[in-house]
């Protein structure tokens, strides 16, 4: 029997999305971005947090902190290519030194596993040079944040952690994502705030440059908006997802499907074999593969190597 390619349902054109009149022309004062990021969080807000509009949010996630790894990467210097980072976490073996491309990912892997009001969670990520710190960075970034709007509490946190060292553009971007998911009520974290930064726009906040204020909230609410578009698109494809899985008959198929809808990248010959992760359903290594290229075959996922071996599969475009 041969399926055709899965098709969208036209519940989804009921998504929350942005309104024009936020994305058109150029906001040119602190106040117009303020004014234009209220509407842009609100639709990201309800996105993640009504689940009837079914945003593969752990998906968005894990997507979202491999951008910020390469954004991230930059910043630091090192100039890793995203699949160079993706091979170095996801195909490293268990119990070996990922380097530290691998590491950089597995960092905003955990934050986005964060509980955006576990203090301890926080202090343990950034490391001991900054724990102490830790607290009254956010205070501050949050009192900022309910007199001077969400963006205005970011650019706080950013500009306070890069004061005590200018190398630290990761924990920087952590902490205002902390700010930003405790301003919103989230229980957890998204890596937004990295998506669109560069070294010189961060150099110029911690310059004190005035007009850096402006660059800095500005490109936090293009990420915002690229974040929205994503977790749109996302949940298109889970839903494409979703409507084969029925036609599977592989065993152990909907825990293999649940785990697509979550991950990034699934590496067949560890995350489905022996075991399907987080699961006690076993899969044999051939039946792994067959699998991921019967979804690839029914257009739900697509290989993302390239390779003929090593090989990672995820959610179709």
């Amino acid at each position: 029997m041969t399926y055709q390619p899965a098709t969208i349902s036209d519940d989804l054109q009921s998504l929350p999305k942005l309104p024009g009149w936020v994305t058109s022309g150029r906001a040119e004062t602190l106040e117009t971005v303020a004014f234009r990021s209220g509407a842009a969080l609100t639709v990201l807000d309800q996105l993640i947090g009504e689940p009837r509009y079914g945003v593969p949010v752990k998906l968005l996630g894990n997507r979202l902190a491999l951008k910020a790894s390469t954004v991230t990467s930059k910043l630091e210097g090192r100039l890793a290519r995203e699949a160079d980072i993706r091979d170095a976490y996801h195909l490293t073996p268990s119990g070996e030194a990922r380097g530290p491309d691998g590491d950089l990912l597995a960092f905003w892997r955990y934050a986005v596993g964060l509980r955006a009001s576990g203090m301890g969670e926080i202090a343990k990520l950034v490391g001991a040079d900054f724990a102490g710190a830790v607290g009254v960075w956010l205070d501050a970034g949050q009192e900022r944040t309910r007199t001077h709007g969400p963006l205005a509490g970011c650019l706080s946190i950013l500009r306070a952690v890069l004061d005590a060292d200018d190398r630290a553009e990761r924990t920087a971007c952590l902490l205002s994502d902390i700010v930003l998911a405790r301003a919103l009520n989230w229980k957890t974290v998204l890596p937004v705030t990295a998506q669109r930064l560069t070294k010189a726009s961060l150099r110029n906040l911690a310059a004190d440059d005035q007009r850096a204020e402006l660059a800095v909230q500005v490109r936090i609410l293009e990420a915002i908006e690229e974040t929205i578009r994503l977790a749109r698109d996302l949940t298109r494809r889970a839903e494409a997802l979703r409507s084969i899985a029925p036609k599977l008959r592989a065993k152990g198929s909907d825990a293999a499907v649940d785990l697509f809808l979550g991950e990034d990248a699934v590496a067949p010959a560890s995350m489905l074999s022996p075991y399907i992760r987080e699961t006690a359903i076993p899969m044999t290594d051939r039946a792994a593969r067959r699998f991921c290229d019967r979804l690839v075959k029914l257009g739900v996922a697509r290989e993302l190597t390239g390779r003929p071996t090593f090989r990672l599969y995820g959610i179709a475009p």
